[in-house]
């Protein structure tokens, strides 16, 4: 594999229960360097491949605004949801001598991410989502270049999104998940923010870079999900790069915590079991 790969991810405060189970993913994706972001003390063993980065909030918002060049608001955690398309500017230093970056959240169990991010695909396209329809806050790559990690600022509406307390949604569709799903149009709204989803497909649409669109991720509350020594497979039928938590950590309340974790377990609709 010729092409470098590092995944940013920011969190602070409290590590949920899954945090145990996306670092066990991490794990069986050696070709993948994983960046952790975060205020909180890890006294835990890790991959060789996952790098803590102890930084408070307060660090954040300082880097933000002397890489980006103006006033920033990031009052709360989430709130950085809006600034990963820009985390290529705003972590430059940590990505230096990646041919690739992304960002990725922790509420995720990873598959097998290199067997659907082949160096072809590295190869041919500057941004690679994990959906057919927007890209997602999940998981997104981008080459690692000028144009690719400035791309955000092609929204005419990035200042705003970065300057406001609000939450936009900016890394994905500005709340058009819904519309877009059902076959709606990025473009058919032109009153809304104008989001990343927006952006690259703009950029794509005119020449000017190679996106790729595909559905490799696992939502929802399936019948069962297999991870089996670094690979996902849904419901007996497909695999998968992942699984996102998003609706399982909802109607999971007590969730079975498999200590140690093994190289195979499965996720029912309730209940994680071996």
């Amino acid at each position: 594999m010729k092409n470098k790969i590092s995944l940013l991810i920011c969190y602070f405060g409290k590590f949920p229960w899954y945090f145990g189970y996306f670092i066990h993913s991490c794990k069986y994706n050696p070709s993948v360097d994983f960046f952790l972001v975060t205020d909180i003390l890890i006294h835990i063993s890790l991959p060789s491949n996952v790098r803590v980065v102890n930084k408070s909030l307060n660090d954040i918002v300082e880097i933000a605004e002397q890489k980006l060049g103006i006033p920033v608001i990031i009052s709360n955690p989430y709130k950085l949801c809006d600034f990963k398309p820009a985390y290529g500017a705003i972590f430059s230093e940590l990505i230096e001598g990646y041919d690739f970056w992304g960002y990725a959240d922790i509420d995720v169990v990873f598959g097998n991410i290199r067997h659907f991010i082949t160096d072809e695909m590295l190869l041919n396209y500057d941004v690679i989502g994990c959906r057919h329809d927007y890209l997602t806050g999940v998981f997104c790559l981008y080459r690692n270049c000028h144009q690719m990690n400035t791309l955000f600022m092609q929204s005419k509406d990035y200042e705003k999104v970065f300057t406001s307390t609000d939450f936009f949604s900016f890394c994905e569709c500005n709340f058009l998940w819904q519309e877009l799903d059902i076959g709606a149009s990025i473009f058919d709204f032109p009153n809304n923010i104008k989001s990343m989803t927006w952006v690259v497909k703009k950029a794509a649409k005119e020449g000017k870079i190679k996106a790729h669109f595909d559905f490799i991720i696992a939502e929802g509350t399936p019948v069962k999900i297999k991870w089996d020594k670094g690979s996902i497979v849904y419901n007996n039928k497909y695999e998968a790069m992942l699984y996102h938590l998003v609706m399982f950590k909802t109607v999971c309340k007590k969730p079975r915590l498999l200590d140690p974790i093994p190289d195979t377990f499965y996720f029912s609709p309730s209940q994680i079991y071996k």
